[in-house]
């Protein structure tokens, strides 16, 4: 299936679901346990008449959920079609129907909670350090490129945030490379921005803000809070 792009998603009002980085996020309230194994199980059903599930994970108080798909159509200004990790119409059909679920359960859905993180490297020679990095990571080389059109690292368990390289120019002096960045929610990102400056971090370029912005601490070492993928 062809992959969405971000206007074809914000179109579908998905109110319980956030598209952060390759997939839609939501948060579910719980009252204990059982009553999140039971809401699961239900998603699992309407997973399975759509043969499409998300990737879900049960903590004290909340249930979240990861909508994605692993072969959604990416292509390129020539025309040349890549299989990538990403939101398609599938993973709306089924937030949507999620989203129903939780309804019937008496669930509260808490978007502004929601949060993934990746990490960023600078380099000019990512084809050439990625292979190291998928072998650290996961022990696989079919981690690099999975997903993506370039060398992105990705485990197919989702055991380790994914690692992306950011092209630089060749250098010689040393200077940070790894980044941290930091997906949430849009009704978030202020809050999450005030909280790092209150902590003595400093912005360091907000020019593309809210969508992306460059937090330093006090040695200088950079994240990025961002709103989208």
């Amino acid at each position: 299936m062809d992959m969405l792009m971000g206007d074809q998603i914000a179109a579908a009002h998905l109110t319980d679901w956030r598209k952060l980085a390759q997939g839609l996020h939501a948060r579910y309230l719980i009252d204990d346990f059982g009553a999140g194994a039971r809401f699961v199980v239900a998603v699992g059903e309407a997973g399975d008449a759509l043969g499409h599930h998300p990737r879900v994970s049960i903590g004290t108080g909340y249930v979240d959920l990861e909508l994605v798909s692993d072969d959604a159509i990416y292509r390129d200004d020539d025309g040349t079609e890549y299989v990538v990790e990403w939101v398609t119409q599938q993973d709306v059909d089924l937030a949507r129907r999620i989203t129903s679920i939780a309804a019937d359960h008496g669930l509260d859905a808490d978007p502004a909670s929601v949060s993934e993180t990746e990490l960023g490297l600078d380099t000019a020679r990512s084809a050439t350090i990625a292979p190291v990095w998928a072998a650290l990571l996961t022990g696989s080389a079919e981690s690099q490129g999975r997903g993506s059109p370039g060398d992105e690292i990705r485990d197919a368990t989702v055991r380790v945030p994914n690692l992306w390289f950011e092209e630089t120019d060749a250098h010689e002096a040393p200077r940070q490379r790894f980044h941290l960045e930091v997906y949430v929610a849009p009704e978030a990102v202020e809050q999450r921005i005030a909280a790092a400056l209150a902590a003595g971090g400093t912005v360091v370029d907000d020019s593309d803000s809210p969508s992306l912005t460059v937090i330093a601490d006090q040695d200088g070492n950079r994240g990025v809070i961002a709103t989208k993928g």
